[in-house]
């Protein structure tokens, strides 16, 4: 049997862990067509903890539903890329595609730029209401997702916030899915068009119960054929911390190891498929995140990283010695960065699992 788990950016995992129901209201808002709330949905959440699989599964069903998705990742000049597509969709659902010629490719935004006969030059609010009466007579409508908002200028993102706006205003069958870490979505909402925004549905992501990550290795391993104890389960369970993308490591090395061991798990090899998960998650996620912060909001993390548990503004300023203005700036700054997390009242912890671990490891190497 083949590996089931996909340890990969954006990757549709084996089972949604802990997300059973998040989507029903965005489900039945495409049965119900133009103005359902669920169509209106913003997905958040810190780095690696499944936002983009969120999208993908949203995307699956809407396609299920006989809706047009159009998935884009905020890059700059992400806003064209969706005219583009729009437009590719009205030359496969109207009477013949215009004459035009391709002028542009942006591999930053996978967006074409095209030239269209000045009888056809149109707006891209214009398009995208051709395109959905299209969609309308048929039945159906279109799905816009938009993945990781905090990479790009709102501007873009108002925009489209804006146009989709006036679609729905028209009566028009559209839905639009943000994904993001908390604080873009916070930055979002406080833009021009916030009054639209904060009536969108919020799915905010958190850790998936270890009792349900234990269920899921369960079920897979005894599907897979793979003998191992329910003490190692719950013991790989534990080491994901419920955190999505640790899941799916754990569980990738756990079947790896399995493999090489006609389809059993022991201590040793549940505990080398656990290293190798964290290793990994160091690589791609911890040391990614690091990699463009500067020196004080190292010192910031530094201090934290020294505590156990939740860390006080007062304990972070003590040792920055730092000012509370200070501490409050930098703490924001790693807020929006997704690296740490409010804790409760003047608290905040890591966002990332591993973090403390690595940077530990770091300062006393």
């Amino acid at each position: 049997m083949q590996n089931p788990f996909k340890p990969t950016a954006g990757a549709t995992p084996p089972v949604l862990i802990g997300r059973a129901g998040l989507l029903d209201e965005f489900e039945y808002g495409l049965q119900q067509g133009s103005g359902a709330p669920g169509l209106l949905t913003i997905i958040t959440g810190s780095r690696g903890i499944g936002k983009t699989v969120m999208l993908s599964a949203a995307e699956g069903i809407a396609r299920t539903h006989g809706w047009a998705v159009i998935s884009r990742t905020a890059n700059p000049g992400f806003f064209a890329g969706i005219g583009d597509d729009m437009l590719g969709f009205v030359e496969e659902l109207g009477d013949g595609p215009p004459a035009r010629k391709i002028t542009a490719f942006s591999a930053a935004g996978f967006g074409l730029t095209t030239q269209l006969p000045p009888e056809r030059t149109a707006d891209w609010r214009r398009i995208g209401n051709e395109l959905l009466r299209l969609l309308d007579a048929k039945g159906t409508g279109l799905v816009i997702t938009i993945d990781e908002i905090h990479a790009v200028d709102r501007t873009e993102i108002s925009q489209l916030a804006a146009d989709v706006q006036h679609f729905i205003r028209d009566g028009l069958p559209i839905g639009l899915i943000f994904a993001g870490l908390p604080s873009a979505v916070s930055d979002l909402l406080n833009e021009g068009v916030a009054t639209f925004l904060r009536r969108a549905d919020r799915i905010n992501l958190h850790e998936a119960a270890i009792a349900e990550v234990t269920a899921s290795y369960s079920e897979l391993f005894s599907d897979g054929g793979i003998t191992v104890t329910p003490e190692l389960i719950n013991e790989a369970a534990e080491a994901t911390e419920g955190y999505p993308f640790l899941i799916q490591l754990v569980g990738y090395y756990l079947w790896l190891e399995a493999g090489k061991a006609s389809w059993k798990l022991d201590e040793s090899s549940v505990h080398s498929a656990i290293t190798a998960a964290q290793r990994r998650n160091t690589l791609v996620v911890v040391e990614s995140a690091l990699s463009d912060i500067s020196d004080k909001d190292r010192e910031f993390l530094d201090a934290m990283a020294v505590q156990e548990g939740p860390s006080a503004a007062g304990q972070i300023g003590n040792m920055m010695k730092a000012k509370p203005n200070v501490v409050s700036k930098y703490r924001k700054r790693l807020i929006a960065a997704g690296l740490i997390e409010s804790a409760g009242y003047g608290k905040v912890d890591f966002a990332i699992p591993g973090l403390r671990q690595y940077l530990r490891e770091i300062a006393s190497a």
